[in-house]
């Protein structure tokens, strides 16, 4: 307890910390007071005890319950997710995004400027399916096209300041503006599913034993993806000396650090999409609903969770193998005098190198599903659905990404100052914390 008050005294003392974090909360408490702003035009008493399920509920949960409550900041920042997703795709197969991504600063402004154009787009789509869906007539207080009109264009501006919120948490902040504000909204929801878990068992449902070993259950969980986030498979370096004068340059043994989760969460990210669409299908054809659909359907089912990992695994080698380039980390490697111990520089090294990251990509992968599919198994043991959201997912995954990241950022600004780390054990290493084998975890 001592070790924790001198490192708050610590991080207190520092002004450019201090300011940074007391920037970042009055930003999120923004975020957090937007979130219950209703939308001008709806009725909020006609959208109480709306619950939302699947792919809705998770959108729900990254928008910190403003998806449910026709709130203006209702599509948060899935929009410029989408956008960001679309342009790192395009990067891989458009020449003219690979030339950006070439160029350094000026490509990575028109990239950013790009991402922005094409969040508009994209959010103005989503205000019109959101609009049309998810207020119906009996919660509008104003007669269409006028409430149409306004709530698109409210939707719209509404993820623009979010959006630009999570950049100046980037730029003035502690860093990782989008995560943080994901983040937050997951964290939000904690308290309803804690309290509708603890209300399901409290009336004789397994009663505070079973809720006290729920907790326990997911205290293990979250060690089990830190372990997962955190794991990597380190490649070691020698690079030749090179003597200059009275100099002598390189002959040190460096580590190429191999993450085995290099796809973060984008793989279940994937798979969600293309799960959802059986669903979509039988929304727009319910006589046509088959035992196949419905099994599809229900989230819960053996079938939705089996495709659902499978789809998992795959997405992973595919997005492993577009992020990870050993043939250019091997030229790299050759240009700056390094090489891999007992391994021929070129085309042996970049072999090499991909036969490691195709045999971690493959326990990676199997874990990463089995995190995916465990919020599922926990309400087939009877956990409450909205607490079931924390035993893994997206939403699990995102949060020990996120709050790894931050105290890692925390610690360098310690360091910096020659105070003590967080840990007594060791370094923090959060997401950002990789070399140039890796092309880190998008969220």
């Amino acid at each position: 307890m001592k070790k924790l008050f001198t490192t708050l005294s610590n991080i207190w003392k520092i002004e450019e910390l201090r300011v940074r974090i007391l920037y970042t909360l009055l930003i999120l408490l923004v975020y957090r007071i937007g979130s219950f702003i209703v939308l001008p035009g709806v009725d909020p008493r006609s959208l109480e005890g709306q619950a939302k399920e699947g792919l809705l509920g998770l959108l729900n949960m990254f928008a910190g319950g403003s998806f449910s409550r026709a709130s203006i900041f209702a599509l948060g920042v899935m929009p410029y997710i989408s956008a960001s997703i679309v342009i790192q795709l395009l990067g891989i197969a458009v020449p003219y995004f690979q030339k950006l991504q070439k160029e350094g600063e000026s490509g990575r402004k028109k990239i950013t400027q790009i991402t922005r154009y094409l969040t508009i787009a994209i959010t103005a789509l989503q205000a019109i399916g959101y609009v049309k869906s998810q207020i119906g007539p009996e919660a509008r207080l104003i007669s269409d096209p006028l409430f149409s009109i306004s709530a698109m264009a409210i939707l719209t501006a509404g993820t623009m300041f979010v959006m630009w919120m999570g950049e100046k948490i980037t730029d003035k902040g502690i860093g990782n503006g989008i995560s943080l504000l994901i983040m937050v909204g997951i964290i939000a929801q904690l308290p309803y599913g804690i309290s509708a878990e603890f209300i399901s068992r409290n009336t004789g449902q397994g009663g505070l034993i079973a809720f006290f070993i729920e907790f326990v259950a997911l205290f293990a969980v979250i060690m089990f993806t830190v372990l997962i986030i955190q794991g990597t498979r380190k490649i070691p370096v020698q690079y030749a000396k090179k003597i200059v004068g009275n100099k002598q340059y390189g002959g040190v043994r460096q580590y190429i650090p191999l993450k085995l989760n290099a796809a973060g969460v984008m793989p279940i990210i994937f798979a969600q999409a293309i799960m959802f669409i059986p669903s979509t299908i039988g929304q727009f054809f319910p006589s046509a609903q088959s035992s196949v659909l419905a099994s599809f359907s229900d989230y819960t089912s053996v079938a939705y969770n089996l495709t659902f990992a499978i789809l998992i695994i795959l997405f992973t080698f595919f997005y492993t193998a577009i992020t990870i380039n050993p043939t250019q980390m091997s030229d790299d490697m050759k240009k700056n005098g390094g090489f891999i111990p007992g391994v021929k520089p070129g085309k042996s090294t970049s072999d090499y190198i991909d036969s490691v990251i195709s045999k971690i990509t493959l326990p990676g992968s199997i874990f990463l599903a089995l995190i995916a599919i465990l919020p599922s198994l926990a309400i087939i043991l009877g956990v409450n659905s909205q607490f079931a959201h924390f035993f893994g997912g997206t939403s699990l995954l995102i949060l020990v990404a996120v709050v790894l990241d931050t105290l890692q950022q925390i610690e360098s600004y310690l360091l910096m100052r020659h105070y003590d780390g967080l840990m007594k054990t060791g370094r923090i290493k959060g997401r950002s914390d990789v070399s140039v084998a890796s092309a880190g975890s998008a969220i």
